[in-house]
């Protein structure tokens, strides 16, 4: 500005534009070179089908776990929960280790010790200093096979569940995914709950705790992954001799399709201060090619929060109209992918007075998707979608969890400069083309819970999933 003030030549203008395209192209071939000397990640398959993963940053801590392919998608409506409730037990006692003694080893290791399940997968990890990874390996493996699973355990850890289930019901964000879950997928696995119902948890034994890791717990469906300071070539020698006796699966697991059902789910309850609201229409797969341009739409939505301010200068429309018209306290698109199918939505708490005018402005919104979304958009969501990217592979745990994740969805991990090169590759006719095809016309799960009220009814929702224009 100061250069155009002066009235310099157009010889300098030329000059300093060209220094900036210098920089421009100094810091892209920078950013490159930076994706590309990311350590490789090794994978080794085991003879009996178990696969080793592992990324080595020399660092001198270490992240090491165990992915399962099994969650509560595995799970029929008679043992719903019970991925769940195995994942409790892990932690108390095995055939050589007491609770105790599990407990004091972990500690004077200085490591911790976690788990968690999902709908589809089961993890057991450990974070430690690089040197004990072969211990964490040792006791992650002698917990998956050599669980207890006394009687006394399993009464005491159902009453924890019981609590944990009535904390669960606290967090309405939880709750709300849950019904959208159960309405949009209604009659198949992946409408069950991750915990289980009340009935559930209070029956499961130990019968079906064995059953379910005798079914599922197989070689071929597990991978152990690890990040930080690992070597692989040792890696895969302690999964040798620690998990080379599990059972390798003859057949590959079978997945039950699990339709989607455009529906609603409706919890009014005038108690509450706030109206919480997702709406969903079916995604695609892990491995979809438009999952790539699903993620790039989903950011272009973006997510706003009335405490982070900005106001007037979002980039995200439903941000500025959130802002400016005061129209929730927030919300966040999400893009939840499974096997075979997934959730494209949004999710949003507001005033009850606000129902209405918050859901006109988000399929306002989607529609804009699909019929004049700009470059411009489309180049600053891809920019930030590759900058949360690698935001979140920040630290040894997150990138455990990402080489897990990925070789199980994947069988492979994909590196980022690939992922790098994909996001790229998405044009705005690409956010379009998957805009129309999976949100123009469709037919939207909704769950809703508090004071609703105002929220329209169901025929009037579906109705505004098209434009018609003359």
């Amino acid at each position: 500005m100061a250069l155009r003030v002066l009235g310099v030549s157009q010889n300098m203008r030329t000059f300093v534009r060209g220094v900036d395209m210098i920089k421009r192209y100094k810091s892209a071939a920078t950013l490159q070179k930076t994706l590309l000397n990311i350590p490789a990640t090794q994978v080794t398959k085991l003879d009996n089908g178990l696969r080793v993963a592992s990324e080595d940053s020399g660092a001198s801590t270490a992240t090491v776990g165990l992915w399962i392919d099994a969650g509560s998608r595995s799970e029929t409506e008679k043992n719903n929960g019970v991925a769940h409730f195995l994942e409790h037990m892990a932690f108390k006692g095995t055939a050589k280790r007491s609770q105790t003694d599990l407990e004091l080893e972990v500690e004077n290791l200085g490591a911790h010790l976690n788990a968690y399940t999902s709908r589809e997968q089961t993890v057991f990890y450990a974070k430690c200093l690089s040197k004990d990874v072969p211990k964490a390996v040792e006791i992650l493996s002698d917990i998956i096979q050599n669980s207890k699973l006394g009687e006394s355990e399993i009464a005491r850890e159902r009453s924890v569940i019981l609590r944990e289930m009535q904390e669960v019901e606290s967090n309405l964000q939880e709750v709300v995914f849950d019904h959208l879950h159960a309405t949009a997928y209604q009659g198949t696995p992946l409408g069950q709950t991750i915990l289980g119902p009340t009935k559930n948890i209070q029956s499961i034994g130990k019968s079906d705790l064995t059953d379910y890791i005798q079914t599922h717990y197989k070689a071929s469906r597990i991978v152990l992954a690890a990040a930080g300071g690992v070597k692989h070539n040792d890696l895969v020698k302690l999964a040798n001799s620690s998990l080379g006796g599990l059972e390798a699966s003859v057949l590959p697991p079978e997945v039950t399709p699990c339709r989607f059902t455009g529906s609603e789910v409706r919890v009014r309850d005038d108690s509450l201060p706030l109206a919480h609201v997702a709406i969903a229409v079916e995604g695609c797969g892990w491995t979809d090619q438009d999952n790539i341009p699903l993620m790039v739409a989903n950011t272009l939505v973006g997510a706003w929060d009335r405490s982070q301010g900005g106001g007037a200068n979002n980039a995200s429309n439903l941000a500025r109209a959130s802002a400016e018209d005061n129209l929730c306290h927030s919300f966040q698109s999400f893009n939840t992918c499974y096997r075979d199918t997934g959730l494209w939505g949004i999710y949003f708490v507001c005033d009850p007075l606000q129902c209405e005018d918050m859901l006109f402005n988000v399929q306002s919104e989607w529609m804009r998707l699909c019929t004049m979304v700009t470059e411009a958009e489309v180049e600053r969501a891809k920019n930030l979608l590759k900058t949360n990217m690698l935001l979140q592979l920040d630290g040894t745990t997150p990138i455990c969890e990402d080489i897990g994740r990925q070789i199980l969805c994947y069988n492979r991990r994909i590196p980022l400069h690939e992922l790098e090169q994909r996001i790229d590759a998405v044009s705005v006719g690409n956010v379009r083309d998957v805009a129309m095809k999976y949100i123009y016309d469709r037919c939207p799960a909704v769950a809703a819970v508090g004071p609703v009220e105002n929220l329209p009814d169901y025929n009037r929702i579906r109705s505004s999933m098209y434009w018609l224009r003359v």
